[in-house]
């Protein structure tokens, strides 16, 4: 195990990727990073995030500075990156952190995964990586690294206590930060999901799966069953002096404290204003529909749009609800509306 070790950690040493929230060699990682990153990267590729990572810190270079900042606009600033609870619990986070501990991140997985927003791994990462602690970080290119690596045949996710109790194993107590990013590199670089680069391995002597011709097969996974279908209706509602009507959803559920084009629960029901509306909206349907996947569903949302402008005076009639505000069209990319939406506001400008 030790020598299994040695060659990750070297192979590291010579071949981690340059990341702008890593540390240099010689220099201490500095624990905002870490943590950023670390929640950044959920369900979002490092391709993604290296873009954006700098404009956070650029934006918020600490996380006092995070913490003090509204929750409009780190929620805008995370318009992309996938599940916007993440973006709401990254500002929980980081206003506990700075108002309840000193601005000082917790070292132990134990007390970081008590903060919102961290559980096992992400707690496992910043204590191994910012502050050295023996802690096992197991993400998707860990898990398949040591699944190969042993010959874990196990479907995930019921293999992932053996999993982490093998990669316990391996842990340098020297060396957990490196250790944890050398398995994220491996697994990303040279052990991929598809067609892994054995020859190019540094713990191919080593691996099991690829003894038995199985690399490409593990980790073996359970099959999920297929997405289901939602439809909904999106509602384009533009005034004379060029503000279109948009809406902030709840906090709680889809899109949470998002900004969107007044549109139906996905259920087909027309969004509600505050009481019956002065006069009738009439609306055209526009084509295509808007197609967009999330994590448990596909949702087909059929758009439909005033035929002229409302004047501002009879605009002005109209009942809404707190959360609902007329904004300007010019500034529409500035309100930091989430993806899907972004995709029918396109639709309803090219349509118009």
């Amino acid at each position: 195990m030790k020598r299994t070790t040695e060659k990750l950690l070297k192979w590291y040493a010579e071949h981690a990727r340059a990341l702008p929230w890593r540390a240099r060699p010689g220099e201490r990682p500095d624990p905002y990073h870490v943590w950023l990153s670390e929640i950044m990267l959920q369900q979002t590729t490092v391709a993604t995030v290296r873009k954006r990572f700098d404009d956070f810190i650029r934006r918020w270079p600490t996380v006092r500075a995070l913490a003090e900042a509204p929750l409009e606009e780190v929620m805008a600033a995370w318009a992309g990156l996938g599940y916007y609870a993440r973006a709401r619990n990254l500002h929980k986070c980081a206003r506990k952190v700075a108002h309840e501990l000193g601005g000082e991140f917790p070292s132990t997985p134990e007390a970081l995964r008590r903060l919102p927003g961290i559980g096992d791994y992400t707690a496992g990462a910043i204590a191994a990586i910012a502050f050295h602690h023996p802690a096992v970080a197991m993400d998707t290119n860990a898990e398949r690294v040591i699944a190969r690596l042993f010959a874990v045949t196990e479907p995930l996710p019921g293999c992932k206590p053996r999993l982490r109790t093998l990669a316990h194993e391996l842990l340098p107590r020297h060396a957990p930060g490196n250790f944890a990013q050398a398995l994220m590199d491996l697994g990303a670089i040279i052990c991929t999901a598809r067609n892994p680069a054995c020859g190019l391995c540094p713990l191919m002597d080593d691996c099991a799966a690829r003894k038995q011709g199985l690399a490409e097969e593990l980790p073996r996974k359970q099959k999920n069953p297929p997405k289901p279908h939602r439809e909904g209706k999106a509602f384009w509602i533009d005034r004379a002096d060029g503000r279109v009507l948009l809406r902030r959803r709840p906090e709680r559920g889809m899109l949470g404290s998002m900004v969107e084009i007044p549109s139906t629960g996905w259920d087909g029901a027309p969004p509600a204003f505050a009481g019956r509306t002065p006069f009738r909206l009439e609306f055209d349907r526009v084509r295509p529909d808007v197609r967009h996947t999330f994590t448990h569903f596909h949702l087909k949302l059929a758009l439909y749009r005033l035929p002229e402008p409302l004047e501002v005076e009879r605009a002005r009639l109209l009942p809404l609800s707190p959360g609902w505000f007329w904004h300007p069209l010019e500034k529409l990319d500035t309100v930091g509306l989430p993806t899907v939406m972004k995709k029918a506001a396109r639709l309803f400008l090219e349509s118009g």
